[in-house]
């Protein structure tokens, strides 16, 4: 998700590592784990702490092992924000300077997707 908010390809980043697109692809999917040192060095090239990498995590439940919750939507959340459309999205909307103009399009945003009547701000 990181890499994508920064505009970074999976080509790039492979580079910064000096691995393949492709050894990239697999940590992204899950397929193969990465060693701490490894995600160290993400941490630097993507210019985050490595608790940026856990911070979704679930603590103290043991049945959950390390996956986000599903039931809270949390799951899904990651899924999207993970993806070219979600990504885009939050570097998007993040560029708009006007708070008025931000509530504006989640009020809009809300009403569209059918999650209630938008309510204004009270701040």
């Amino acid at each position: 998700m990181r890499r994508m908010l920064v505009g970074m390809s999976q080509e790039k980043l492979g580079e910064s590592l000096d691995l393949t697109f492709q050894q990239i692809q697999k940590y992204e999917k899950g397929s193969n784990r990465i060693s701490a040192s490894r995600l160290y060095d993400m941490s630097r090239i993507l210019d985050v702490p490595v608790q940026f990498f856990f911070d979704d995590m679930v603590r103290s439940d043991p049945s959950h092992s390390g996956k986000a919750d599903k039931s809270s939507g949390s799951f899904e959340m990651i899924e999207f924000l993970s993806s070219p459309d979600g990504a885009q999205l939050v570097r998007t909307f993040s560029e708009i300077e006007s708070p008025e103009v931000r509530r504006n399009i989640l009020d809009l945003v809300k009403s569209v997707s059918g999650i209630g009547a938008a309510v204004p701000d009270q701040t």
